[in-house]
């Protein structure tokens, strides 16, 4: 239907300059996510050098000739030395400039400008170091106009790997000791498979290690839950009660978040912040974060009308015996997983 003549409406409102008073509510609205898995269940240390060091250790093989004749000759056996590991640790920060008056005026969702950015940034802190910490870098020492680099997950893992045709594992700066100064080099991408996955958790426990943790990227996690599903996986078909749920609706299981093996159930941990190239084969109790300062805020020297602040993380990766974890690597993320 048309209006009355000169009615006076919305859009008169707003002829020089808008009259209507705006509806904005006192929420912000952040869905980023700040799920952290590894950073958030491996353990916690402090560092005192930037440079960290710890020792690994292993028994001699099985003697299965282990015998000898009564009252036999003394003989010592030969004995290892413990082998002395290290990395060093990496500078990360965040660092915000906020004015005076951006600080002090009305705002919505919010009230100090800058705690809100403080704690934004600080989210954001703790993403890039999980991005990092997930890669594969090897260790910087660092000088006056270079940056220290932390060697992270993908230098550390040699002894049980799977890699693509033409992969290389990752090398110490001394044969069997020091610090990775090479990282692992990318092969050629194949489908992931259950064969692989198996053969590296036996490898982990062979060595000695219980993996507890399945991780990967989310697309590969949608790759791992089909196949689980599908004819080729070998596993019962799951039953359970279709009845409503409290939700009011009927249940639909469609994905696999629980991995039984012969030698430990693992968690299947989907992460946001590792590439699609590795699925990573964890035993979290020898993994460690150390920190010489972990989020330390500081107030920097104002030179103006503006209050700056920086968030920073002295930080490093302690591998404290990588044999116990694994990794299936240069998994190509576009072909379904196999058997």
């Amino acid at each position: 239907m048309a209006q009355f003549t000169d009615t006076h409406d919305r859009y008169d409102l707003s002829t020089t300059g808008d009259n209507v008073r705006e509806s904005l509510a006192d929420v912000i609205y952040n869905i980023s996510p700040t799920e952290t898995p590894f950073v958030s269940n491996a353990g916690r240390g402090k560092s005192s050098s930037d440079y960290k060091e710890w020792l690994v250790d292993s028994l001699a093989a099985v003697d299965t000739s282990n015998a000898f004749v009564d009252g036999d000759e003394f003989v010592a056996d030969s004995l290892n030395a413990a082998e002395r590991l290290g990395n060093y640790h990496q500078i990360s920060k965040k660092q915000i400039v906020v004015s005076r008056r951006a600080n002090k005026l009305t705002k919505a969702g919010r009230k100090a400008e800058i705690s809100y950015q403080l704690s934004k940034v600080g989210d954001e802190l703790k993403r890039d170091i999980e991005a990092i910490a997930m890669g594969n870098q090897a260790a910087v020492a660092g000088s006056a106009g270079v940056a220290p680099l932390t060697a992270s997950l993908g230098a550390w893992i040699k002894t049980n790997s799977f890699r693509g045709a033409t992969g290389t594992d990752p090398t110490l700066s001394s044969t069997t000791y020091g610090y990775p100064d090479a990282a692992a080099g990318a092969g050629t991408n194949t489908a992931l498979s259950e064969a692989n996955l198996l053969g590296i958790i036996k490898d982990c426990y062979l060595e000695g290690g219980n993996p507890s943790v399945v991780m990967m990227h989310p697309t590969v996690k949608q790759l791992f839950s089909n196949y689980m599903f599908g004819s080729s996986a070998r596993i019962a078909t799951p039953y359970q009660d279709h009845g409503k749920n409290p939700r009011g609706g009927v249940t639909a299981v469609g994905a696999v978040d629980v991995y039984v093996s012969d030698f430990g159930t693992l968690d299947v941990v989907p992460n946001r912040f590792q590439g699609t190239d590795e699925v990573w084969l964890l035993d979290m109790e020898y993994w460690d974060l150390s920190y010489i300062d972990s989020f330390l805020v500081e107030e920097i020297s104002k030179t103006g009308d503006a209050t700056k602040r920086h968030i920073i993380s002295d930080w490093s990766i302690c591998s404290k015996n990588e044999a116990a974890s694994g990794v299936v690597a240069d998994v190509d993320s576009t072909t379904a997983m196999v058997a």
